[in-house]
């Protein structure tokens, strides 16, 4: 079986309807028989829009809480994309 690896990130998820190709993507992959890893980021501007508001909040955001902040938004279009995908009847991700 085929390793596939799948990178959405930006625009390519930039809304719902986005979100959803990346998915169906992903799902026709699983469906020729490959292995899929689908790694995300961000969505759209977020991680421009975050730092902004980090550097409204403080005159030097601290490394490690600016690096905590930025990775909620890649937690959000990994949870947004396993919805989808579960949407399109793939197996839920294991814990």
């Amino acid at each position: 079986m085929a390793l596939a690896v799948h990178k959405y990130g930006g625009t390519s998820l930039g809304d719902a309807e986005r979100i959803v190709r990346a998915a169906r993507r992903v799902t026709a992959a699983v469906a020729a028989a490959r292995q899929v890893v689908a790694v995300v980021s961000a969505m759209g501007d977020t991680t421009d829009e975050l730092l902004a508001l980090a550097c409204r909040v403080a005159r030097e955001p601290n490394d490690r809480e600016l690096d905590h902040l930025l990775s909620t938004s890649e937690q959000v279009s990994a949870s947004l994309l396993a919805m989808a995908l579960i949407d399109l009847g793939q197996p839920r991700p294991s814990r």
